[in-house]
């Protein structure tokens, strides 16, 4: 029996702050909260069962409460500018005074929906193959992070900032009671990389969205001598693009075809965005959405294709 699997990287602000000018991209991280309620109410009418790998800070009630749980030691990167610990003071003192930096009343929502899981996406968002970090500097950060979890019963899930899967750090997944994570796959396109990836990949990866020159991207999911279960991604969902939007059916059509074979493979297609992808033309992102989901009820009656969440594979 194949699996339909739905990851969304929930970030907010900690996740652009080091990419994007928050002046271009506000509009985003706001309607990125409008967008949380409508997955959240399209999951939970259409019986979808997503992992939302959501960054620990955005549990975070206040700037003060922040600031009291923040590990003890952070990464040291060489490029200082992937520290938000830099950007601490840009920081409001509460959710309502600062919507793109606290959250908590979108984490209860996300943990209290039926079928969702919580899971996440480290404490502070943090890289794990730059220069200058070290495999204690996650174990703190995940500690955080399953502290602040606690009062949701944990969590046991994880999504890799940036896509960013170290090896070497497997031993501090399970330390912190992690069983589940996202890998990248096997095509080249798709490997781990920094945090300015290559040019050529990103091409290859916006063609692939159209065209399939990586194959079916169909994923085999992999359970270690160690207990974690690698759950590889399969397609990112492309946010729409008024400029590209006469390409949308051609965009469709190749994550169907991709479903439709892991469904008649017996195989996982794990599909993932962040939610801030959605924070614009909603509408057209949720119609995109629809028709996959449409696709998958068919698949669900043809081939017995199920929708699992990454901690019901790690089950």
């Amino acid at each position: 029996m194949g699996s339909f699997v739905v990851s969304l990287d929930f970030e907010l602000w900690w996740g652009i702050r080091d990419a994007i000018p928050l002046s271009e991209y506000r509009e985003n991280l706001l309607g990125e909260r409008v967008a949380v309620e409508a997955l959240l109410a399209c999951f939970t009418q259409r019986g979808i069962r997503a992992t939302w790998a959501t960054v620990g800070a955005l549990f975070c009630a206040s700037r003060n409460e922040l600031l009291d749980v923040m590990p003890k030691r952070t990464p040291r990167y060489a490029d200082p500018r992937l520290s938000p610990y830099e950007a601490l003071g840009e920081i409001g003192d509460d959710e309502a005074s600062d919507p793109i930096r606290f959250a908590p009343s979108l984490v209860r929502k996300i943990a209290a929906a039926s079928g969702q899981e919580l899971a996440t996406h480290t404490f502070s968002h943090f890289y794990c193959d730059e220069p200058g970090q070290t495999a204690d500097d996650f174990d703190a950060d995940l500690e955080v992070a399953q502290r602040l979890a606690e009062p949701f019963g944990g969590v046991r899930s994880l999504v890799f900032p940036r896509n960013q899967y170290n090896d070497a750090y497997r031993s501090v997944m399970t330390h912190r009671g992690i069983r589940a994570f996202r890998s990248n796959g096997q095509h080249w396109a798709y490997a781990a990389g920094r945090s300015r990836d290559p040019l050529g990949r990103r091409i290859v990866r916006v063609i692939d969205a159209y065209l399939p020159v990586t194959g079916s991207r169909s994923a085999t999911v992999y359970l270690g001598s160690d207990g974690l279960t690698d759950i590889p991604a399969s397609a990112f969902l492309r946010p729409y693009s008024p400029k590209l939007r006469h390409l949308d059916r051609i965009r469709i059509a190749r994550l169907r075809r991709a479903m439709t074979h892991a469904a008649r493979t017996d195989q996982c297609f794990h599909l993932w965005w962040h939610p801030h992808n959605f924070g614009v033309h909603l509408r057209e992102n949720m119609a995109v959405l629809e028709a996959l989901l449409d696709e998958f009820d068919s698949l669900r009656r043809r081939h017995r294709f199920e929708s699992t969440s990454m901690g019901d594979l790690a089950a």
